[in-house]
Order: C-alpha cells, then sequence, then structure tokens
C-alpha cells in the first residue's frame, strides 16, 4: 500500500512564518503572472517553485529527473489484478472491530481516458486523514486524536465500465507550517497505477464549498481555475444513502483537455 505522507512532512524545511493575508496575495500575483505568461497557458504542471508553497521552494528538483528504464522495473515491480484486490478493501469503514467516527461518505465516478472511454481494470488507491484531520502515521503529530478503527486506507478495480465505489469517512481540514494558520482543505489522497506499474499516478479529490479553497497554497499551485474545478467532486443525491452516508461522484480524466490534474512525479502528497 502506498506510503502515507503527512503535512508534518511538508513542514519540514520551517521558513520565516508568513500570514495568510500575505500568502493570499502572494498567490494572486503569482496567478496573474501566470495569466500574463503565454507560456504558462494549457500548462499541465503547477510550477515546482510556486513560491507561495514554502517548503517545496527549498526541495524541489532543479535538475531533470533520472529517467529510469521502464520494462527493467516492471520485471521486479509488483502486479496485481482481480484475485489480488479483495472487495473489502475498498470500504475502510470495516477495516476494524468498530465503527469510525465521522460522516460516512461514498465516493463513486470513473476513470475515462481522453475520449470519454472507460479504462477499466485499473487499480485505483486511496489514503486519507481521519475525521478529526490526522493521519495513522508516525510524522504527523497534528494534536488531534487518532480513530482505532480507521487506518485511512484502501483500494478498488476499476470495472468494465470504468467505475469505482469506494465507501470511507469525510476526511477533516489539518494544519501544516506553511505560514501561520495554514490548513489544508479536506482531501482523499488518489494513486491510479495504469496498465504497469511505472505508469502511477497521484492526485487529491477535493469536497465542494469548502472555505479554505482560496487560502490553500497547494491547491492554488494550480494556475488554471478550470483544472483545480476538476479536482472538486459533485454532491450527488442519487448516491447518497437513506439513514446511511452521503454520496458523492467523481471521475478522473487521464488524457486530454479535460484531464485530471496529476501531481508531478517527484511531488510528495499532502
Amino acid at each position: 500500500m502506498t506510503n502515507l505522507i503527512t503535512q508534518q512532512e511538508e513542514a519540514e524545511p520551517a521558513v520565516a512564518i508568513d500570514d495568510q493575508r500575505g500568502i493570499g496575495a502572494e498567490i494572486a500575483d503569482l496567478h496573474a503572472r501566470a495569466a500574463a505568461d503565454p507560456s504558462a497557458q494549457g500548462r499541465q504542471h503547477p510550477d515546482r517553485a510556486f513560491s507561495a508553497y514554502r517548503s517545496t521552494a527549498l526541495r524541489h528538483p532543479t535538475h531533470e529527473l533520472v529517467r529510469a528504464d521502464p520494462e527493467e522495473i516492471e520485471l521486479t515491480s509488483p502486479a496485481f489484478g482481480h484475485t489480488d484486490v479483495a472487495t473489502e478493501e475498498s470500504d475502510l469503514t470495516i477495516q476494524h472491530s468498530g465503527e469510525p467516527l465521522g460522516e460516512r461518505i461514498v465516493v463513486t465516478g470513473r476513470v475515462l481516458d481522453g475520449e470519454g472511454r472507460p479504462v477499466r481494470g485499473q487499480l485505483l488507491e486511496i489514503w486519507q486523514a481521519n475525521a478529526a484531520g490526522r493521519y495513522v502515521h508516525k510524522r504527523d503529530q497534528h494534536p488531534a486524536p487518532l480513530d482505532p478503527n480507521f487506518t485511512g486506507v484502501g483500494r478498488v478495480i476499476t470495472g468494465e465500465d470504468g467505475s469505482y465505489r469506494l465507501t470511507t469517512i469525510k476526511p477533516g481540514a489539518y494544519p501544516w507550517r506553511n505560514h501561520r494558520n495554514a490548513w489544508r482543505p479536506a482531501h482523499i489522497h488518489f494513486s491510479l497505477f495504469g496498465s504497469e506499474f511505472t505508469q502511477r499516478l497521484v492526485t487529491q479529490m477535493y469536497f465542494p464549498g469548502d472555505r479554505l479553497f482560496p487560502l490553500d497554497p497547494i491547491f492554488q499551485s494550480i494556475a488554471d481555475p478550470k483544472a483545480r474545478e476538476r479536482l472538486i467532486a459533485d454532491y450527488d443525491h442519487d448516491v447518497t444513502s437513506p439513514e446511511w452516508a452521503l454520496g458523492y461522484r467523481w471521475d478522473i480524466v487521464l488524457t486530454g483537455s479535460r484531464a485530471t490534474w496529476m501531481e508531478p512525479e517527484d511531488a510528495d502528497h499532502a
């Protein structure tokens, strides 16, 4: 299962503490510069040196990545199939003896290519904080309670129509030390492995109406507002189960002009 990386790691390279107002002004300035820069139009990834995201400014790669031979990696990489992933792994609320705390939710959608065709047999993994905004990770020292009945990891393989369905708990927002009073919006990390292990893509799904969106330098590092919107799930009352769970729908598009934004290969996953 994918390693968890938390807000504590995001905070490691401690730098001078800025306030939210200053960070907000910096984000606005960076967006204005991106909008005025013809070379930035249609850019698929945010600038690695997005300065409002303080910790990345000190550790992002400054040289080209070393490319490994994919075929060589595939010789030793694990392989997954339907027989390796149990159906129960898609339900993060039944992994322990008791019920986890928080708002139970269902997240469903489809994985599609740029032509709208389903991507079937896709290994999809998620990891997330609990309802209190804390990860099960030794480096997460956020003073929020751990939930003994919630680990926060799950996985599923997409069906013939590219669909997936997960049951989990809505994660809480959590603080990180990018600047004074910095909080990450609630989100779920998604990893997709493609048809080969070396094709892994990572992204984050957010929840509609979160007031932290304009304040978060990671979310705002994506200069294209439409690309940001594509990271936000829709509340879907037809997915909602009476007396049991709220429902969200989020499609993931892998290619094309409406592709879901994916994190660069060298990114951390806060």
